[in-house]
């Protein structure tokens, strides 16, 4: 048997994809499932994206290009930022990377020595401190708690920093709890970063076009000029444009980091892949690329009224309003040290193996994002799943012990 580095024993096993595979499982045999699992978009990329990519492969984009793109992506990009985000960024302050996972990891490797602090609020995304960790820093985790909405305080910021912080992860609008930071939130959070110049922000943008009920996004390295040497804002194709499958991440930031992420790519996987990239262009430039934005979003928008007054209806639940993204994040706690069947239920992973087995359908535990209470149900599905699968867990909730 051949000997695993040391540093594998750091990273965790994935609750979410196992809980996601016999989900799979159970389907392949025939049964039932109502998932609630998925971390994608439910609409298709929309044609004149994939279009431009056929075009690509058929003019024979097949070949390596620069890293980490072709140079009119990256001005593409910069274009975006400054228009839409009030960022000036330039080209040099551009890369790309194999979707936002991989541009997040890059930079951790890039920035974090042994040692380091990461600041990260909870609920997290259960991949920032699995990442911090094989970069070799030590997670420091702030409580958000349900009554503020998830949201950490100023207050709990200015407390949690410390002399070894090296970096401040913000997810807003959140996976996994779609929690999002109205503007004055965020620059009340702003003015305590300032204050402390060496601490690092990795601004976690991807779900900006997807908000609700008249949220205004801003970018955070927008509120104070002296953020854009402070922030690496990070983005991508999948959520917004629904392009999960194509790997298109990118950041924007300060140029020695950008260079060193570049260093690092071009060691790794060169560039993103080359027939996608004038795709890419297409879906930031092209002014459908809104038009199905404001679809997706407004349907979304839906399906979060209707689940979000559903779990609240269900008895002993309670349910944080999202404000972005796809997911409603309800805590199931009065339902811990409950029997279902001959499954005590101890936490979430308990609890959302039960439902599964005995009902059913398909959530993601809260445990690898800092909540055992609490469990995800992505709305990036049909209003008739939704209302089938709470159907289920009602049903469910009745009949335990």
């Amino acid at each position: 048997m051949i000997a695993l580095a040391d540093r594998m024993s750091l990273v965790s096993e994935s609750i979410t994809l196992a809980v996601g595979a016999k989900a799979k499982a159970m389907q392949r045999q025939g049964i039932d499932v109502v998932l609630f699992g998925a971390g994608e978009p439910d609409f298709d990329t929309p044609q004149f994206i994939k279009d431009a990519c056929k075009v690509s492969l058929d003019k024979g984009a097949t070949k390596y290009t620069p890293t980490p793109c072709i140079p009119d992506l990256k001005i593409a990009i910069a274009d975006k930022f400054q228009k839409e985000n009030g960022l000036p960024y330039k080209p040099e302050n551009i890369t790309t990377g194999a979707g936002g996972k991989h541009c997040l990891y890059m930079a951790f490797m890039a920035v974090i020595n042994p040692g380091d602090e990461v600041l990260i609020p909870s609920p997290y995304w259960v991949s920032y401190p699995e990442q911090v960790k094989l970069a070799g820093g030590v997670n420091k985790i702030i409580a958000g708690e349900e009554k503020n909405g998830f949201k950490i305080t100023p207050a709990q910021l200015e407390a949690a920093i410390g002399p070894k912080s090296k970096v401040l992860m913000l997810n807003s609008p959140s996976n996994p709890a779609g929690h999002g930071y109205t503007p004055e939130e965020l620059k009340a959070l702003a003015d305590v970063v300032v204050k402390h110049p060496n601490l690092v922000v990795f601004s976690d943008e991807i779900y900006e076009k997807l908000v609700y009920d008249g949220l205004k996004f801003v970018a955070f390295a927008s509120l104070d000029p002296r953020l854009v040497d402070q922030t690496l804002t990070f983005n991508c194709h999948s959520k917004s444009f629904a392009m999960t499958g194509w790997r298109i991440g990118y950041i924007g930031g300060p140029k020695n980091v950008i260079d060193a992420i570049n260093k690092l790519q071009s060691q790794m996987t060169s560039h993103i892949t080359s027939f996608t990239q004038q795709a890419a262009i297409v879906a930031l430039t092209d002014p459908r690329g809104n038009e199905g934005i404001k679809v997706m979003r407004d349907e979304f928008e839906k399906r979060m009224h209707h689940m979000h007054a559903r779990l609240n209806a269900l008895p002993k639940v309670t349910c944080v309003k999202p404000q972005g993204a796809f997911y409603c994040f309800p805590n199931i706690g009065a339902y811990l040290g409950k029997q279902a069947g001959n499954i005590k239920i101890t936490d979430a992973v308990t609890f959302a193996s039960a439902l599964l087995e005995q009902a059913h359908v398909a959530v993601v535990p809260g445990n690898d994002s800092g909540f055992d209470t609490h469990v995800r149900l992505s709305f990036a599905t049909s209003m008739k799943e939704i209302d089938r699968g709470i159907d289920r867990i009602a049903e469910f909730l009745g009949k335990l012990a």
